[in-house]
C-alpha cells in the first residue's frame, strides 16, 4: 500500500458488494431456470434426497448438481439437512410444476436463450429505442414467435399459468351482470373468458385472436363445456375486432405495443362498440407516489416495464398514460380497480 492510502471504509466496501451482487445477478437467474429445466423440485416433492440420488433419478452430472445445489443455498429453495439430503423449501416448491402459483415454466421461459440473446443487446435498445431482441434475432418479438412454434407453444404457456389466478381475481373484481356479450380480444387459450362464462350463466362470449392461438382456446372452451356460449373468431386486432359485443376486454394486451400501435387497436375496438359501451383494460399500472399499496408492486412493475422495453417493444404505463390513450382512442376513464393483492388493475373505460 503506498504511502497515505487508506483503507476502504466499511460503507463502501459493503456498497462494493452490494453492486457486484447485482452485477452476478443473472447467474442466479440461470441456475434457477437450469433447475427448473432438470425438475429437481419435482423431485424433491416426494422427499428429502441427496445430489446423488437426485443426479441418478434426473440423469444429471453428479458433481455439477452438487456444486449448483451448495452455490445457491442461501437463496432458499432447498434446506440442506445433517445427513447431507436436500429437502424442497415453500418457496422452492413454486418451482414444482403442478401446484397453484407455479412459476417453473417462467422460470424456462425467462432464461431460454433466444431471450438472454436480447438482453444481450440492451446497449443497442438504449442508442436506438429499438428492442434488443431485433438485433439479436433480425425481426420483433412477434415475428419470431410465429416462426418457432416450440418456443411460442411455452411463452403462451407460461401466461395461461401466470394468469390463472389473475383471472380468479378479475372475476371477482367486475361485475359483468349487466352485460350480454363480452368481446374477449387477444384472448389466447381463453382461460380467462371461461372464467367470466362460468361466473355469469347468461353471459355470451367471443374469444378472438391469431390462427395459430385459438385451436387451444376451442378445446379450453369444450372441457369447460362452454363451447355453446362462446364464438371463437380468428384475426388480427390491429386490423379490426369483431362486432356484437356491449363490453370487451382485452388482458394483458395494450402493454405489448408502443402508443401508435395501441391506439390503434383501442381504435379498432371503438369501432364496433356502441356509445356506452364498456372497455376493460387489464394491465400492470406504474404506481405513482409513496402510498405502500403502491410500492408493493413498484419494483415487479417497472421489471415488467424493461421486459417490454428490451424485449418486446411495448411499454407499461402509469394511470395517466392509460387516460391518454383512451381519451385519444374515443373512450372516456371511468375507473381503476386495482386487483387485491396483485400487481394488475382493471382500466376501465366508456366509448363516448
Amino acid at each position: 500500500m503506498t504511502e497515505g492510502a487508506t483503507q476502504p471504509s466499511e460503507q463502501s466496501a459493503g456498497s462494493n458488494r452490494r453492486l457486484a451482487e447485482l452485477i452476478g445477478g443473472y447467474q442466479v437467474s440461470a441456475a434457477i431456470g437450469a433447475l427448473a429445466r432438470l425438475g429437481v423440485a419435482d423431485a424433491l416433492a416426494d422427499g428429502p434426497a441427496t445430489s446423488t440420488e437426485l443426479a441418478a433419478s434426473l440423469g444429471a452430472d453428479e458433481d455439477a448438481l452438487a456444486r449448483l445445489l451448495d452455490t445457491i443455498q442461501d437463496i432458499g429453495l432447498f434446506t440442506l439437512g445433517n445427513d447431507g439430503r436436500y429437502c424442497l423449501t415453500a418457496f422452492g416448491s413454486l418451482l414444482r410444476d403442478d401446484v397453484p402459483g407455479s412459476l417453473r415454466r417462467y422460470a424456462v421461459v425467462s432464461t431460454d436463450q433466444w431471450r438472454w440473446y436480447a438482453y444481450g443487446h440492451l446497449t443497442h435498445t438504449l442508442r436506438t429505442g429499438e428492442p434488443g431482441l431485433v438485433a439479436a434475432h433480425g425481426c420483433g418479438f412477434w415475428d419470431y414467435l410465429a416462426s418457432h412454434p416450440e418456443t411460442a407453444a411455452s411463452f403462451e404457456e407460461s401466461l395461461a399459468r401466470i394468469g390463472a389466478a389473475r383471472d380468479q381475481a378479475l372475476v371477482a373484481s367486475v361485475d359483468l351482470s349487466g352485460s350480454h356479450c363480452v368481446v374477449d380480444v387477444g384472448g389466447g387459450r381463453g382461460g380467462l373468458l371461461s372464467a367470466l362464462l362460468a361466473a355469469h350463466p347468461r353471459l355470451r362470449g367471443v374469444l378472438f385472436d391469431l390462427p395459430g392461438v385459438i385451436e387451444g382456446a376451442r378445446e379450453q372452451m369444450r372441457e369447460a363445456d362452454l363451447a355453446e356460449r362462446c364464438e371463437i373468431i380468428a384475426g388480427d386486432f390491429r386490423e379490426g375486432v369483431p362486432s356484437g359485443g356491449d363490453a370487451y376486454l382485452l388482458s394483458w394486451i395494450l402493454h405489448d405495443w408502443d402508443d401508435p400501435t395501441a391506439r390503434r387497436i383501442l381504435a379498432r375496438c371503438r369501432a364496433v362498440m356502441d356509445e356506452g359501451a364498456r372497455l376493460l383494460v387489464v394491465e400492470m399500472v406504474i404506481p405513482e407516489g409513496d402510498e405502500p399499496s403502491a410500492l408493493a408492486f413498484k419494483h415487479l412493475v417497472r421489471q415488467a416495464d424493461l421486459e417490454m422495453l428490451a424485449v418486446v417493444g411495448g411499454r407499461e404505463r402509469t394511470a395517466g398514460g392509460f387516460e391518454r390513450l383512451l381519451n385519444q382512442s374515443g373512450f372516456a376513464l371511468t375507473r381503476i380497480v386495482p386487483l387485491k393483492g396483485m400487481p394488475w388493475s382493471v382500466v376501465e373505460g366508456a366509448a363516448v
